[in-house]
């Protein structure tokens, strides 16, 4: 107890695990530029479950970030939790590390890989990362998260926190007993390979509803739609391996099975499907709209360049060929731009050699 956190981006992830931080009597101020998220947080912050947790109201202190600028009278940060959009991540860094704590540091609670973009404003040595895996929130509403299951607990953990050079501090256990008051955690000494672990299950799963406008049990009840994601997965495995990273489970197979069924082996793909449509007809299981899918619904930017296109970017100079990640990047491009409406079609219609 005792620092000052701050939560730079109220949206479903920072609002959901700030919201349980807030609960535990830390003290959290909430930052956004959402006029009515930033009221509706001030009322009181909302947080629903699909299954086994009662609904809970916190009233949380809410910045917009007009009004930002008034920590500079007050004790500074200690932690800042960066919880935007990849594309955002350089402003917001910038604007909250003045009100850093001379040894405040900041956190990436966010997806893809942004902790090189922090570290190139606050320093390495104030950057830490929290891969949030398969916590399926949204914020459905100003000041009310939604999350479409009930707690990860022993089953799956939730949240993984590291330092960049991967040796076990005090601080990212600090880190990680602030994000396991709302689910379970674990430092891992492996920041790198979890990453590229949750970046490959992004890739595999977030443009695919964005391009067809599905959720994501829809998706993985169609063999052919399914079985493309195991080709995404694939390609960004290859890489990742390519690269150097130790990559944990994706969406809880062995990484190797599902590149091996994305380049197309009978018996890894056979393996594959029977993992994935045990997950798709689970009760509630894939009912969740992925991210970048409620993005697209919502007519936001979405972080295709920074998932399904980060792979083809750092796949080129390896040599390596992402044709499937490639034209995803480029689908989903074209339905952002209004070019084309999402339908299942756009994937079912590839033609890849």
């Amino acid at each position: 107890m005792g620092n000052r956190i701050a939560i730079i981006g109220a949206g479903a992830v920072g609002c959901y695990a700030g919201a349980y931080m807030v609960q535990a009597g830390e003290d959290v101020t909430f930052v956004d530029w959402w006029p009515e998220n930033v009221e509706a947080i001030r009322t009181g912050l909302r947080i629903s479950h699909l299954k086994d947790v009662p609904e809970f109201t916190v009233q949380g202190r809410a910045l917009h970030l007009t009004e930002l600028q008034q920590v500079s009278r007050e004790k500074p940060f200690d932690i800042a939790f960066i919880c935007v959009k990849s594309y955002d991540t350089a402003w917001a860094t910038q604007m909250v590390a003045q009100y850093l704590s001379p040894n405040g540091y900041c956190v990436s609670l966010q997806n893809c890989m942004n902790e090189a973009t922090i570290a190139g404003i606050v320093g390495w040595g104030r950057t830490l990362g929290a891969v949030a895996s398969s916590i399926t929130v949204e914020l459905s509403a100003p000041g009310h998260v939604k999350r479409a299951s009930g707690k990860g607990g022993a089953a799956h953990t939730v949240y993984r926190v590291g330092e960049v050079h991967g040796r076990i501090t005090d601080r990212a256990r600090e880190v990680a007993r602030l994000t396991a008051l709302s689910d379970s955690t674990l430092v891992t000494p492996n920041l790198w390979g979890e990453r590229w672990t949750k970046l490959v299950a992004n890739v595999m799963q977030n443009g695919m509803s964005a391009a067809t406008g599905l959720i994501s049990r829809d998706i993985l009840l169609d063999d052919r739609l399914r079985h493309f994601t195991a080709r995404l997965g694939s390609e960004a495995i290859r890489t990742g391996q390519a690269l150097g990273y130790a990559l944990e489970e994706v969406l809880h197979i062995d990484p190797e099975i599902i590149a091996r069924a994305g380049e197309g082996d009978a018996a890894a793909l056979a393996d594959y499907d029977q993992h994935r449509l045990v997950e798709a007809r689970k009760p509630g299981g894939g009912a969740h709209r992925p991210s970048m899918g409620q993005d697209m619904m919502k007519g936001r930017r979405t972080e295709i360049e920074a998932m399904n296109g980060y792979i083809v970017q750092q796949a080129e100079p390896l040599g390596l060929a992402t044709p499937a990640n490639a034209a995803l990047t480029a689908l989903v491009q074209q339905v952002e731009r209004g070019e084309i409406a999402a339908d299942p079609r756009h994937i079912q219609e590839l033609r890849l050699n």
